[in-house]
This record gives structure tokens, C-alpha cells and sequence, in this order.
């Protein structure tokens, strides 16, 4: 049985954020879809809008500063996840136009039966794609 899992979240000051929201999304979910060959109809993606006052960030950021978390079940290469990483890099500053500087990203990973949907624990799950990639 092959499964996977993955949810994103972005962070960032609430109002650039909704400016860019959209084409935000559209943008990580082909780096998605690419890098780790989810279907092009799997999309989850949460966003957080924070106040200025509420979201303290590194020096020499902007007010456009995000972070994405990436959440998925355990099994891709460490190549596939720099590849993930890379391509968002690449995308949101060449579509976005956000720096690269205003980007941070974490993938974080858990074994299949720490997830549960439709019912089931992840490893009981039938899903039709697959994560050894």
C-alpha cells in the first residue's frame, strides 16, 4: 500500500498575505504536484494572517516575510525534499516576486499511523498515489 499525505501552512502578516493568497497557493501547489507528484486535485492549504504586532521575525526581513510548513507523512527521498524546497524557492520569488530572503520553509514528517483521515489511521488508509519518491 502506498500512501501520502500533505498539508501546508503559510504564515505572514495579514494584509500582504491576502494580497498574494491565490497565486501564493497556486504557486506552492506546483512545486507540490512537481517535486513530490501529488495529483494536480490535492490541494490543502491553511493560511495564518497575522497582525504586525503579533508576528516577530528575523532581522532583515520585510513585511512580506512567510513561512511554510509542509506536513506529510514520512517516505520521500532526501533529494525529492530539497527538490520541493528548491522549486518553492525558485517559484515564489520568480512568480511572487517575494525575495528570497522573505521565504523560510520546514517539512515536517510523521509515520503513517500518527495521521488519521476518512476514518482511518494513515496506514490504514487506501490512497491512490504514492511517497517513495
Amino acid at each position: 500500500m502506498s500512501v501520502t499525505m500533505g498539508q501546508v501552512k503559510i504564515y505572514g502578516v495579514q494584509e500582504p498575505l491576502r494580497a498574494i493568497r491565490n497565486a501564493l497557493s497556486d504557486v506552492i501547489h506546483s512545486c507540490v504536484v512537481d517535486a513530490l507528484q501529488f495529483p494536480p486535485n490535492k490541494r490543502e492549504h491553511r493560511f495564518f494572517y497575522l497582525e504586525p504586532d503579533d508576528f516577530f521575525m528575523p532581522e532583515g526581513r520585510t513585511e512580506n516575510y512567510i513561512i511554510i510548513e509542509i506536513l506529510m507523512i514520512e517516505g520521500r527521498t532526501i533529494e525529492t525534499k530539497k527538490k520541493l524546497i528548491n522549486l518553492l524557492f525558485e517559484r515564489i520569488n520568480q512568480q511572487i516576486g517575494l525575495a528570497m530572503a522573505d521565504i523560510e520553509i520546514c517539512i515536517l514528517e510523521s509515520p503513517a499511523y500518527q495521521w488519521g483521515f476518512r476514518g482511518k489511521t494513515g496506514d490504514e488508509a487506501a490512497i491512490n498515489y504514492k511517497i517513495n519518491v
